[in-house]
């Protein structure tokens, strides 16, 4: 599980899927139910981030159904991971109904063994919020309300307890925000919110920041940006953030 984890991060989709299936492979011979839900949780994040939207819903919808018998965050987290996916897809409807759905099971989960342990194993309410934000961003839905969603992510971030933050995560969250003033126009604003983001040093630029500041970037390459000094400076500012990711492990 962490092995693969690990992979994913050092942008190795294929050995963390093969990691990933082993964990299921113990997950389900010692008959855990939270615990397969969230190997396939983790194999819908592994094909997320590897741009394969379609395997990241199908993976989530397998673990949804593990998640029948099971009360923690996990369940939370696999309907996040599902709104995330079907917005890839620009599917809309289907991003609202997990939105929805993420909302109802994190009103009603119990804490169970894997939150008990915590870190990776549990889906606390600022990654809620981060997840749900991203749905909407990249949906293109660039509104105040989505704005403010997105702000929202990152203040929980900023004001998480340890157990609750992430470098990671808050890194994305902040992403998300300038990708959402990008969409309205505020490229000082876009700038501000991922400042933070580009100062973090080459070991913590895992695979998915790369992915994550690399949209910024895209969006920054369009028609309407494109020509801005402000827009052209961070794109050749996110060129060389992308250049250095996070070291290999030795072998």
């Amino acid at each position: 599980m962490l092995l693969s984890k690990a992979s994913h991060d050092l942008g190795d989709p294929r050995s963390a899927m093969t990691q990933a299936r082993t964990a299921y492979i113990c997950a389900d011979q010692a008959d855990h139910h939270p615990m397969r839900a969230w190997v396939r949780g983790l194999q819908s994040l592994i094909s997320y981030w590897a741009g394969r939207p379609e395997d990241a819903v199908h993976y989530a919808t397998l673990g949804t159904r593990e998640a029948a018998r099971v009360t923690g965050s996990t369940s939370t987290w696999l309907s996040c991971l599902d709104a995330r996916a079907h917005a890839l897809l620009g599917d809309r409807d289907a991003v609202n109904d997990a939105i929805s759905r993420a909302g109802d099971r994190r009103e009603s989960a119990v804490q169970d063994d894997l939150d008990s342990i915590g870190g990776i194993l549990t889906f606390p309410n600022p990654r809620h919020l981060y997840y749900v934000a991203e749905a909407e961003v990249l949906l293109g839905r660039h509104s105040a309300q989505v704005e403010r969603n997105a702000e929202e992510a990152v203040r929980a971030y900023e004001t998480a307890s340890q157990d609750e933050w992430a470098f990671g995560d808050e890194a994305g969250a902040r992403t998300n925000l300038a990708l959402s003033r990008i969409g309205s126009g505020e490229l000082g604003g876009a700038a501000e919110a991922i400042r933070p983001v580009l100062d973090l040093p080459p070991a913590q630029r895992n695979h998915g920041i790369i992915v994550s500041v690399r949209r910024v970037q895209d969006a920054l390459s369009g028609p309407e940006n494109r020509t801005a000094r402000l827009s052209k400076d961070l794109r050749t500012e996110i060129e060389v953030f992308s250049s250095a990711p996070t070291p290999s492990l030795p072998r």
